[in-house]
């Protein structure tokens, strides 16, 4: 059978719902990406072809794309077609060149995808890239998600040739008398991955002629593996997640009764872009305020609980002007003048409005703050204050301070400044209430 007909009854089987669909190919110019192109052309398929020039091989980069363009014309096709700096992306992001092609790849890719209105980007991925992915992981060290390989489908990325070898590719290309592009980059063994391409894998092959047969076994059964997991994990996560308004919370104790709280715990949390595991796995038995950060998330220990919760920007401190009249957000607070005091209450304070100078500024608590608390006598540290107060670490996250200038004027919620208070010679009093939202019956 031959490879057209192989490959049209492996898109009737895993890829039904293209027919009609509006595709994007990428499309590099190179024999893996002409196939794929001429693959679709010959089943009617309704396709564009998108061609990044990353201006990494002088005239050759641009002859790549001047390629594309040609075949989409000779197709009678529409091309899309962009030149990226991709060394200065690389010092600006201060990644590699690679990475920085792969960024400027799928940003554009999306971009087309959002604004042309395509259903879906088709790339030439084929089974000894998947290969070379496998090896690639394994040699660093993975789980068994990254011995999964490449995707057959990502959102909207699909990978129809994955099912299908080079060799395959290769002979269908030569017996159509196809034309394309060499980049002889791909011949450079100073890349893994290369090296992995030219010298591991032919190297296996002698030794196992039948390896990518093998390989592909082997990756159902990873797969088998992987689906079974993430259905335990279903159980799992009902009996020790609970979401909170600011992450997740991680009951410790349900978890470490469990079978591999370890392997649970790496489950639970791989997603949130981990690297220190040995660190993530001490938690489990460190004292409460230790924290391990992500790039994006930061993981709390919290008494017999892991607290899970994004993290800011080091620059992105919350600090709110609050004017006369009060502020809306990010909690609501109401300032008016009152002739008298009424009951006070954490709730609501009562002030010397003299001593006060608008706007106030509404932020979260620092380590070094300090006030004097109402109805004491000396300052005491914020810090110390939430000890006396028995507050949890995640509770003291969620605490707001209203200042007057660098001076804490109200712990909302707890207690205000001695130095704000009423006296006998007060000619205006200001009222500052923290309107909660309360149930309605």
């Amino acid at each position: 059978m031959d490879l057209l007909t192989r490959f049209k009854t492996h898109l009737q089987s895993e890829f039904p719902f293209l027919e009609g669909k509006k595709l994007l190919i990428a499309c590099s110019g190179g024999i893996d990406s002409v196939v794929l192109v001429y693959l679709l052309a010959e089943l009617k398929l309704n396709f564009a072809l998108a061609h990044c020039n990353f201006s990494l091989r002088g005239r050759e980069s641009d002859l790549d794309e001047a390629f594309v363009i040609g075949l989409a014309k000779r197709l009678d096709v529409s091309v899309f077609a962009e030149t990226f700096d991709t060394i200065g992306y690389s010092k600006e992001k201060k990644i590699s060149v690679q990475m920085a092609a792969r960024e400027l790849r799928y940003t554009w890719f999306n971009h087309l995808l959002q604004n042309f209105n395509f259903d879906f980007l088709l790339t030439a991925h084929h089974l000894d890239d998947d290969l070379e992915t496998f090896l690639i992981h394994l040699s660093r060290g993975t789980g068994l998600d990254g011995l999964l390989g490449i995707p057959v489908s990502n959102d909207k990325i699909l990978r129809p040739l994955l099912e299908f070898s080079k060799e395959e590719i290769e002979e269908y290309a030569v017996d159509k008398n196809l034309k394309w592009r060499e980049d002889l980059t791909n011949l450079d063994s100073d890349y893994l991955r290369n090296k992995i391409r030219l010298e591991v894998i032919p190297a296996y092959k002698e030794t196992h002629s039948d390896l990518l047969k093998s390989f592909k076994k082997t990756q159902n059964h990873l797969r088998s593996a992987a689906s079974l997991i993430e259905d335990y994990m279903v159980l799992i996560r009902k009996l020790v997640l609970q979401e909170t308004e600011d992450g997740l919370r991680i009951d410790i104790t349900v978890l470490q009764n469990l079978p591999h709280p370890k392997e649970l715990l790496y489950e639970l949390l791989k997603d949130f872009g981990f690297t220190q595991w040995d660190d993530v796995f001490q938690l489990l038995t460190s004292q409460s305020g230790k924290k391990v950060y992500s790039k994006t998330h930061r993981l709390l220990k919290n008494r017999e609980e892991l607290l899970l919760a994004s993290i800011l920007e080091e620059d992105e401190e919350e600090i709110y002007l609050v004017s006369e009249k009060g502020i809306e957000d990010p909690i609501k607070l109401r300032i008016e003048k009152v002739k008298e005091m009424n009951i006070q209450s954490p709730f609501r304070i009562y002030v010397d409005a003299d001593k006060l100078e608008f706007p106030l500024l509404l932020r979260r608590w620092r380590e070094g703050d300090y006030f004097f608390p109402f109805g004491m006598k000396g300052r005491k540290k914020l810090s110390k204050f939430f000890k006396d107060e028995k507050l949890s670490i995640a509770e003291k996250e969620k605490i707001w301070v209203l200042c007057d200038g660098d001076r804490v004027l109200w712990i909302v919620d707890y207690r205000m400044d001695n130095r704000f208070r009423i006296q006998p010679s007060t000619k205006e009093i200001l009222q500052i209430t923290h309107e909660l939202e309360r149930p309605k019956f």
